[in-house]
């Protein structure tokens, strides 16, 4: 199938699936906070704890997206945004927290 459509398969790390996966639930969670859904990012990380059963020793993907660096977390979704199209398009909000040093209170 992926032959047909001129997908050229590669090996995918776990590290590659983690990052993809926790960069799109953080770059969705400030599309959240941004439509006043939530409140605030740690509010996000509060429903994926207790409500998804995300381990709560991680923090939520919030937390690991503060940890990771908001610039970075940018710098892929807009790659993923470049070719993988709309699906990826950057939270409004994204731009402006890859700007700041912190967000959460860390310890």
């Amino acid at each position: 199938m992926s032959g047909e459509l001129k997908i050229a398969r590669r090996p995918v790390s776990d590290d590659e699936i983690v990052t993809r996966v926790l960069t799109a639930m953080a770059n969705e969670g400030l599309k959240i906070v941004g439509e006043g859904i939530a409140l605030r990012a740690s509010d996000i990380d509060v429903a994926y704890v207790h409500g998804y059963g995300f381990p709560r020793h991680q923090g939520g993907p919030m937390y690991w997206a503060e940890l990771r660096g908001w610039s970075a977390v940018y710098e892929t979704v807009r790659d993923y945004h470049a070719c993988q199209g709309a699906l990826w398009a950057p939270a409004p909000k994204l731009a402006e927290m890859a700007g700041k040093a912190r967000v959460f209170e860390l310890g």
